[in-house]
């Protein structure tokens, strides 16, 4: 089992991971780990007023779906779900879900790690900080740009 895509309201994981179990449990698995990312109150020592996520679609979807099925198709591996919130998002709310059942621990914690890694750095969903000392675009790597203040031309 595998989907991957963009998603504009929290999840309910409790359903989410009991579908998982049962249906991985049938197929000799007994590790599923979940990765919840979710938006940072404090950066650089200046406080986070929100996070600004906006995604290029349906192609980004499309990108998550298909990295959700790659990484599926990997020895030991059952399910991947990988979901991303766009919107307007605060400090404390859950911007990525990804979750992964496999054989083992081992197997689901590296392909975890390395869907996060992959969601930063190849699906087109922006994000924008807006914190107490101005805006900032965040890139995939963690990097900071501050957003050029608008012109009153």
């Amino acid at each position: 089992m595998h989907e991957g895509k963009v998603i504009d309201k929290e999840l309910n994981v409790n359903e989410l991971i009991k579908n998982i179990m049962k249906e991985s449990s049938r197929k000799g698995c007994g590790a599923i780990v979940m990765f919840i990312g979710f938006v940072k109150g404090v950066v650089n020592d200046k406080e986070v007023y929100r996070l600004e996520y906006e995604a290029y679609e349906p192609y980004a979807s499309k990108i998550l779906n298909k990295l959700a099925e790659d990484l599926a198709h990997r020895e030991g591996v059952d399910s991947v779900l990988i979901y991303h919130r766009t919107g307007s998002l605060k400090p404390g709310e859950p911007s990525i879900y990804i979750l992964v059942s496999a054989k083992s621990r081992k197997d689901a914690f590296s392909t975890a790690m390395e869907a996060i890694e992959r969601v930063k750095h190849e699906v087109p969903i922006s994000k924008l900080e807006i914190r107490s000392d101005g805006e900032y675009w965040v890139i995939g790597d963690g990097r900071r740009i501050k957003r050029s203040s608008k012109s009153s031309d």
